[in-house]
């Protein structure tokens, strides 16, 4: 009886998890200097302009730089979000959490899922999605078309693995 349920626990365990996260070229210390770089040049343009009379063009400039800010902040605050993939014998389990922390979690029986990669020719892996019983789940659309490529024929494996049952 104890193996028996010991062999369950063990098919229940994940053999194949991933979590798919955001790529950012920019890091927080270089996002610094680059924002103090575009200060710097904004306010020494500042300073040309209003000596020579333009008063008002200073502020523009602040301004700019406030806009660059909120927009690179904006983009920072989405890279928060994340999907994890979980995969078992039994189990096929996809959530995905968004930049405020709220999350959506899918679960599919790796029997009956079926993975569907859309290819362009010179882009590589543009799509990735879990289609089974007439629902689709999208995954990695955030991910470069490399790294997408990369998950793709991880996931093609993974699944392979769980239908043949040799796990």
């Amino acid at each position: 009886m104890q193996d028996a349920e010991d062999r369950n626990r063990e098919e229940d365990r994940p053999f194949f998890e991933a979590v798919l996260t955001p790529y950012r070229s920019l890091s927080p210390r270089g996002f610094m200097i680059f924002m103090l770089c575009i200060a710097a040049v904004s306010f020494a343009s500042g300073i040309l302009f209003l000596s020579i009379g333009a008063w008002p063009v200073f502020g523009f400039f602040g301004l700019d730089v406030l806009l660059l800010w909120a927009a690179f902040r904006m983009n920072y605050a989405s890279a928060r979000r994340y999907e994890e993939v979980s995969l078992s014998a039994h189990d096929l389990v996809i959530r995905k959490v968004s930049p405020g922390g709220k999350s959506l979690e899918y679960r599919f029986n790796p029997a009956w899922v079926r993975l569907v990669v859309d290819r362009v020719e010179d882009e590589g892996v543009v799509r990735i999605s879990l289609m089974s019983r007439g629902e689709t789940v999208s995954i990695g659309a955030f991910l470069n078309p490399d790294d997408r490529t990369s998950f793709a024929g991880a996931m093609v494996n993974a699944l392979a693995v769980a239908k043949a049952g040799r796990i």
